[in-house]
């Protein structure tokens, strides 16, 4: 016999969300994700100038507001065919790059660890020193980490002006040159964010960490000193607690590639859809996704519609919807995106590893998240080597009467795609689906749960529980943002 349980709304989530469990001998045996919240940004876009896009999307999320700005500026930039200058797009990287590294570093440190310093983890050999290191507000590392985030945060006062919602991104690049001197002040905060990486997070070298080719590898770095670094006390935990078979997800990842270079050379993090099984890195094709709105408190279409088609139209006494979040899927399948989506996309040879023996599970995800901050740190000391103080870092734009643009982007959390329809100078559709729109996507109309939905299946349940720390985990190693999935 099942058991109904409803979490929520969880802490430390960006946003609101409520999960309803189904349980059955202690595990969970269904799951339905609640995206409570709805926003509207879609039908405030609605019959605006096209550049006014870049006013509004930023303030979709207060803590993933670039990510928002890069993929309406891209979409723009589509829309009017608009090549930007080498400066302008390592200007762009380098501000993207800032906020999703902090957002990696924020959901380590803020997020993710201090579900550890629960009561019920108190017989477990790590405990005392998981309190010391993460018990909220006043940890001795968590404390150390907030004061590293705000040192760093300060990067976005000579890149983009201000932070969140800078206006410096623009379809021709960024608005907001970068001079010698700055170049210089900046490269120094960048080396000294190294430096606390190193001493405190890694207790290693960041190339050392990016230079493990396998699981074994990992492990013996990890033996070396266990509890040197607060990356290898995760280790630790997941070792104890078994969290590589915790939370596996669809199997099938989804990649827009992130940091484009300069002169067309692709990705910095490489585009496609791993599939796992396979062992297989497909292409993107952007014109087989679909919105399905079966679930959704939203009006649904005789068939799940591309996003340049989309409808975005509130039905909050729909029979059968549970979430304000549509469903969507690429070529009708369910896809995971993050940082170890763009890693398999890209081909490090840990993540490979570590998926093909665990598939998407806690460990994995967190460990995508852990190598990403530390192969893109570096990638922003040569952005900023690469910068020509005396070269155009941004390019005048005239945009169409009519047409369409999309922007495909990655934010910390994942794949983020914007689709705009001009027509006659001003917005006829505009449509986003975010990174947590993926992951915490409703089922379809063939009842396919989506990723976190699948992820939370069989799932332990301690007698009594009433907020499962095992779903607590599994929720924020997907570090879902909720207030980008309604929009």
């Amino acid at each position: 016999m099942s058991t109904r349980l409803l979490v929520g709304p969880f802490n430390r989530v960006e946003g609101d969300l409520e999960v309803t469990l189904d349980i059955a001998d202690g595990r969970v045996e269904r799951a339905q994700v609640n995206a409570t919240l709805y926003r509207g940004f879609e039908q405030i876009l609605q019959g605006k100038s096209p550049h006014d896009a870049l006013i509004y999307v930023p303030r979709i999320c207060g803590i993933c507001s670039v990510s928002q700005s890069v993929a309406a500026a891209y979409a723009l930039a589509d829309l009017g065919k608009i090549a930007r200058p080498p400066n302008g797009q390592h200007a762009t990287n380098l501000i993207l790059a800032t906020e999703s590294l902090a957002n990696h570093f924020t959901h380590f440190y803020l997020f993710f660890m201090p579900d550890f310093t629960r009561p019920v983890y108190v017989d477990q050999r790590w405990h005392a020193e998981a309190l010391r290191r993460f018990a909220p507000d006043h940890g001795e590392q968590i404390r150390a980490a907030t004061a590293a985030r705000q040192r760093w945060l300060t990067l976005m006062g000579t890149l983009g002006g201000k932070w969140p919602h800078t206006h410096a991104i623009e379809p021709g690049g960024s608005s907001r040159t970068i001079d010698a001197a700055e170049r210089v002040r900046l490269l120094a905060k960048v080396r000294e964010f190294r430096a606390f990486l190193e001493r405190e997070w890694l207790g290693a070298p960041l190339e050392a960490f990016t230079g493990l080719e396998n699981e074994a590898a990992l492990w013996d770095w990890h033996a070396r000193d266990p509890l040197h670094g607060d990356v290898r006390f995760f280790l630790t935990m997941v070792q104890d607690l078994s969290l590589q078979s915790l939370g596996s997800g669809p199997g099938h990842y989804l990649s827009y590639g992130s940091y484009p270079q300069a002169g067309g050379g692709g990705h910095a993090l490489a585009r496609g859809i791993w599939h796992a099984q396979q062992q297989m890195l497909l292409p993107v094709n952007s014109n087989v996704i679909t919105e399905d709105a079966t679930h959704a408190w939203l009006a649904a279409a005789p068939a799940p519609l591309h996003p340049l088609n989309g409808i975005t139209r509130p039905e909050p006494d729909k029979a059968q919807g549970y979430t304000w979040s549509k469903a969507p899927r690429m070529a009708g399948e369910v896809v995971e995106t993050g940082a170890i989506a763009r890693l398999l996309a890209t081909g490090h040879p840990l993540i490979r590893d570590v998926v093909a023996r665990h598939g998407g599970t806690v460990f994995t995800r967190v460990l995508a998240r852990a190598l990403e901050l530390a192969l893109v740190l570096p990638m922003m000391e040569d952005w900023l080597r690469q910068i020509h103080p005396t070269e155009p870092f941004c390019v005048a734009t005239r945009l169409p009467d009519s047409g369409h643009g999309v922007g495909l982007s990655e934010a910390a959390r994942g794949s983020l795609g914007h689709w705009l329809v001009v027509h006659k100078g001003r917005i006829a559709n505009y449509q986003v689906i975010a990174p947590t729109t993926w992951n915490f996507s409703p089922r379809d109309a063939a009842g396919t749960p989506g990723a976190l939905e699948q992820a939370l299946q069989n799932a332990p349940v301690r007698e009594g529980e009433q907020t499962p720390v095992s779903v607590q985990h599994i929720v924020r190693s997907f570090d879902p943002c909720m207030v980008c999935t309604v929009h």
